[in-house]
């Protein structure tokens, strides 16, 4: 991409994150109890050190709310300067993390423990900022805070309530009023330009105005006359005392930072993030930051999202940010001093409740994780901080300790004087005494089929396994025993137990099950009886729902015929989820060119199946797209006539990739040219969509026509 054309996306994004971080730094430091100017500074700081430094382009760095309680505590503790101090020595030990290449070591904290502790630090924010709103002074302890509210409510408040009830209408109402269809807003004539605007900012100016049209007798923002740094001092402290703080924000700040810029990455389909290069990047802009006087810095997720909707292509986007922040407080500052206090405060009390997502408390509710992220959030408001992160770690430890002993053991008896029992999960000695009394409980005499869907046996259980075999054998009755997957069972007989891993079978090619059974059987029939053994029993339910009420599939998915591309998997669908169409290159001839089983499978789709949503997917790769770039086909054979059909104008000689994708955009208007689409497309009922998978990567891309890849099409 052109600088030119990078700048021309890059300084509008800019913008609209510049004023989205001016409310929000002065909030934080409101709520960490810092001087207003140290806010600003770390936004400054982040935008250029982080922003031009960093691994993850898109990311933006500044003061983050979940810093909020770890720095209040901080400032209590030791006075503003020795806290700049503290923050310094934190970007120092970053940059060391960094440079030993530790980046992605922050990811091993377990998700619901991070997000458990940014939930309880919001609540933690919401509590004490409500007070500021209410006209009140927040307490140190957000107990106090709880004990407090009551009497608070009660008071008599004046008009800072009145401005903070009205800045959180303004902050819920805004972002609907922006999505809702231009035709159906209520500001339509300047829609557009509105959906740019951050509810914030707007929040702010709204509420700010109001407030100097009242003349409203309320507490405003205050920065230094003359907007003097605060120099760092080292705080007057035991030597540990200052090692726990310091570590305690580089390990915060570094998680907070790492898990965002992981999340940007999902966002665009731009490079990938170097988390160790990121790290470095915010320990020396919170090492900057706090020579300067400024809070500490992290990435920032509502700024980076917000960055990478507003179109930003490059780092950029992130310095031009920080410029803007600079640029407003030396000229502007007075502006900034007739924001009501208790204006920030209800900022901070949307900004910390939304830290509490309904969505990944669900997520956590289907993964059965919820009681780690409870335990975390609550220890953050009962107690502090790391007490609450000590006790999510606990309560994680505990789960997966539960979950490595759980194990599923059924006996179901399958026909007269036949049986199976069916072991799957994690079979330890801590599961023997129930294994035995299922094993036990089996009539003797009977023809017995042991089913291991093993991940891990020990000697212990392998041991009851095999008593209960001798001996029910020696009573007159008959047991096998077949493995799934894994052939722990094989090598404990063998005296190997715990000797190496094998490929589970249910994810393996046929010609490793070859490789691995070491016999000379046919590849597919090994492959169907294993599916009869292990994936049949799990899926019947699935398939018997289908075989009775039939197939519902939202979606037509055409892609390549090629043996590499495996839809179900690479879109994690089922039974019943994707109506499929492969064929030589996932090419859709025009309407009336003279293929019928294309069109028949549409017209089916569309006015059949009332599908929803109809997909190209193209791939790497592609041996249909190399021959129609390097005309390796014979005009007059089947497949010279199949691959003309496709219409794609081959133009990208150099770039195999792109010419994949302009197949994909051609196959797209193709499509179009069918009635039933265009029809359905046009009343809204149907979508199209183009995608591009890169097998070397596994990762899915969405075919953008606005990247330059459309064909030349009439």
């Amino acid at each position: 991409m052109s600088v030119f054309k990078a700048f021309r996306h890059d300084v509008p994004a800019s913008i609209v994150v510049f004023l989205i971080a001016i409310p929000l730094s002065l909030g934080i430091a409101a709520a960490s109890g810092a001087p207003l100017l140290s806010g600003l500074i770390a936004a400054v700081v982040g935008g250029l050190v982080a922003g031009a430094l960093g691994g993850a382009p898109l990311q933006v760095s500044g003061p983050a709310a979940g810093l909020t309680v770890i720095v209040a505590g901080t400032i209590a503790h030791y006075g503003f300067a020795a806290t700049a101090a503290i923050v310094a020595l934190a970007g120092g030990v970053q940059i060391l993390l960094g440079a030993s290449r530790l980046g992605r070591a922050a990811l091993a904290l377990s998700p619901a423990v991070v997000h458990g502790m940014l939930a309880g630090i919001g609540l933690v924010i919401a509590l004490s900022q409500i007070h500021v709103v209410l006209g009140g002074a927040p307490q140190s302890e957000a107990w106090h805070n709880i004990r407090d509210l009551p009497a608070q409510i009660s008071g008599i408040h004046g008009a800072s309530v009145l401005l903070g009830l009205l800045t959180i209408a303004v902050l819920l109402v805004w972002p609907r009023l922006v999505r809702m269809p231009a035709q159906a807003s209520p500001v339509r004539w300047w829609h557009r330009s509105a959906s740019l605007l951050p509810a914030a900012l707007v929040a702010v100016v709204v509420t700010t105005a109001l407030a100097a049209a009242l003349g409203a007798d309320v507490a405003r923002v205050r920065l230094p006359d003359d907007l003097e740094l605060t120099l760092p001092q080292w705080p007057d402290a035991p030597i540990a005392e200052i090692t726990v703080a310091v570590l305690t924000i580089a390990l915060v700040a570094s998680v907070e930072s790492l898990l965002s810029a992981v999340a940007v990455d999902r966002m665009h389909d731009g490079p990938r993030a170097d988390l160790n290069r990121e790290l470095i990047a915010q320990g020396a802009a919170n090492s900057v930051s706090g020579l300067l006087g400024g809070l500490p810095v992290t990435g920032v997720i509502v700024r980076s999202s917000t960055n990478v909707a507003a179109g930003a292509r490059t780092r950029m986007s992130a310095m031009l940010h920080g410029v803007w922040v600079a640029v407003f407080v030396l000229l502007g500052a007075g502006l900034l001093e007739t924001i009501p206090m208790a204006v920030l405060a209800a900022v901070l009390v949307v900004v910390g409740l939304r830290l509490i997502s309904l969505a990944q408390i669900r997520t956590y509710v289907r993964h059965r994780e919820l009681p780690t992220y409870l335990v975390t959030a609550l220890g953050v408001v009962a107690f502090d901080l790391l007490t609450g992160v000590a006790l999510g770690l606990a309560v994680a430890l505990v789960l997966m300790l539960w979950r490595v002993a759980r194990c599923e053991i059924r006996a179901v008896a399958v026909a007269p004087g036949e049986w199976t029992v069916s072991i799957s999960g994690t079979l330890a000695f801590v599961g023997s005494g129930r294994l035995a009394r299922v094993l036990n409980a089996i009539p003797p005499g009977e023809t017995v089929a042991v089913e291991l869907h093993l991940d891990y046996l020990d000697h212990g259980a392998f041991q009851i396994i095999e008593d209960w075999r001798e001996a029910y054998g020696r009573s007159g009755g008959t047991v096998t025993v077949r493995e799934m997957h894994g052939g722990w069972f094989a090598r404990a007989t063998s005296g190997r137990l715990g000797a190496g891993k094998t490929t589970p079978r249910r994810f393996g090619s046929w010609s490793q099950w070859q490789s691995v059974d070491r016999q000379r059987r046919d590849a597919m029939e090994v492959g169907i009886r294993e599916f009869e053994r292990s994936v049949a029993p799990l899926v019947r339910p699935h398939l018997a729902g289908l075989a009775r009420d039939g197939q519902r599939p939202e979606q037509l998915f055409i892609t390549c015929a090629d043996s590499r591309m495996v839809p179900n998997l690479i879109t994690t669908s089922g039974p019943g989820d994707l109506f499929c169409l492969r064929n030589i290159g996932n090419i859709v001839p025009p309407y009336g060119a003279g293929d019928s089983s294309v069109g028949a499978a549409i017209e089916y789709a569309v006015e059949v199946l009332h599908i929803r949503t109809i997909t190209v997917c193209g791939h790497s790769g592609c041996g249909a797209v190399r021959a129609l770039r390097d005309g390796g086909y014979r005009p007059d054979s089947e497949l010279g006539r199949w691959l003309l059909l496709s219409g794609t104008v081959v133009d990208c000689p150099d770039d195999e990739a792109r010419c994949e994708r302009a197949n994909v955009m051609q196959q797209l208007h193709n499509l179009r040219t069918y009635p039933v689409v265009r029809a359905a497309e046009e009343s809204g009922a149907l979508v199209l969509a183009g995608m591009y998978f890169d097998l070397a990567e596994a990762r899915m891309h969405a075919v953008d026509p606005g990247q330059g890849v459309v064909p030349a099409v009439s």
